[in-house]
């Protein structure tokens, strides 16, 4: 982990749903004690408006956020990097600590398909600042 706070990256393909709910909610709960990224391997143009919604129903507005490209420089500064559904386009770098979190896609869906998928990534940031040693902001 880097001498400061620990860095985490969150890997999507469109970087439209998954990764930026799981970043949001790092953020939130990590306050100022981790640094946050999240990109995709092929970026849509906004973030799904289902999931804004879904976030804003938990106190976490995401409205302003867009998706963001995944290069080699975002992995390499990170000390945590968190794929969801990317795959073969998801690049490896020895020394990382990788997680691959199986998640339903929102892609497509209404915010109360989205609700159970919002839920379960908070769980599993919630777990992940544990495995930090990271107690959760209120």
């Amino acid at each position: 982990m880097s001498e400061t706070k620990p860095s985490v990256l969150f890997v999507c393909v469109h970087n439209a749903g998954r990764s930026q709910m799981a970043a949001a909610f790092l953020t939130h709960l990590g306050a100022d004690r981790v640094q946050v990224r999240s990109a995709g391997s092929a970026p849509a143009s906004t973030v799904n408006p289902a999931v804004v919604e879904a976030m804003r129903e938990s106190g976490i507005d995401i409205s302003a956020e867009a998706p963001k490209v995944l290069t080699t420089e975002a992995v390499l500064a990170s000390d945590v990097v968190i794929t969801m559904g990317c795959g073969d386009a998801c690049p490896y770098f020895p020394g990382k600590r990788y997680l691959d979190w199986q998640l339903d896609d929102p892609a497509g869906q209404g915010v109360a398909a989205v609700r159970p998928i919002r839920d379960e990534i908070e769980q599993r940031v919630r777990g992940l600042l544990a495995s930090l040693g990271i107690e959760p902001a209120a």
